[in-house]
């Protein structure tokens, strides 16, 4: 199953709904949703600094990870960000791939 990160920040209105509900009932409701698409959620953080809060989750599909992106960004009360998660064995696939030879910009 794809690991993904999802990380973001609250705006005004979603941070009020933390305060409001406090991080038990968030975290609760991730873990409800992200079940409920055939998923699992890993783990949950919240953070200061450059981001509110991340998590980790295993989705179904690319395109399970996709919908959900769109329509928590929708909701309007945090922006995110969808970042896929690569295991070792997937970057040592990767070095194996072979690519043409190509001429960068400015070569």
């Amino acid at each position: 199953m794809p690991k993904y990160m999802y990380s973001g920040n609250y705006t005004e209105k979603g941070a009020a709904g933390l305060l409001k509900d406090g991080g038990k009932a968030r975290y609760t409701e991730a873990e409800r949703v992200i079940n409920e698409m055939g998923g699992s959620l890993e783990s949950y953080y919240w953070t200061y600094g450059s981001m509110d809060f991340f998590m980790v989750l295993d989705l179904p599909s690319e395109d399970v990870a996709i919908k959900f992106a769109l329509f928590v960004g929708a909701s309007g009360v945090f922006s995110g960000n969808l970042t896929p998660l690569i295991t070792v064995e997937q970057m040592d696939s990767a070095h194996a791939a072979d690519l043409p030879s190509m001429r960068l910009p400015g070569e």
